[in-house]
């Protein structure tokens, strides 16, 4: 794994502790507010404040993380659909919020996990409770289902 310089978004996000992988271009770290499990936030490493501003390297190197992402995320919670947003609208750096999709609830460490948004788009403003130990444990999960 590659040791990037964490940008102000990917330190709000909890890096270098939610740091699940990380390539040449991009950092995948768990999303502390769980919208459903196994959200995720995926972060360039370029000083880049919009998406047309990443270099040709960064771009392609963004289909390989998109397929090991959700590659992993298929091991681990086996979703139904997934998600990409740019917000970009808070926090500036290019990033996204990888949002996995279920149909039903699932379960991980005694909690039960709802997409309240489920079949229409995310809702960001209700997050499933997970606790720092929780999220640890679903970094875990996500990193033995990598490869």
């Amino acid at each position: 794994m590659n040791t990037p310089a964490f940008n102000d978004t990917m330190r709000k996000f909890g890096a270098p502790q939610t740091v699940i992988h990380s390539f040449r271009h991009w950092s995948v770290m768990l999303r502390p507010a769980q919208v459903t499990l196994g959200a995720l936030v995926l972060a360039a490493h370029e000083p880049a404040r919009a998406f047309s501003e990443l270099s040709v390297d960064s771009f392609a190197e963004l289909r390989e993380t998109v397929n090991q992402i959700e590659s992993a995320l298929t091991r681990a919670f086996q979703y139904d659909k997934i998600n990409y947003l740019m917000l970009m609208m808070v926090d500036p750096d290019v990033h996204f919020h990888v949002i996995p999709r279920y149909a039903q609830p699932r379960q991980f460490d005694d909690i039960e996990f709802i997409d309240s948004g489920w079949p229409a788009a995310p809702n960001l403003g209700n997050v499933n409770e997970t606790g720092e130990r929780t999220n640890q444990l679903i970094i875990e999960r996500i990193k033995t289902c990598w490869l």
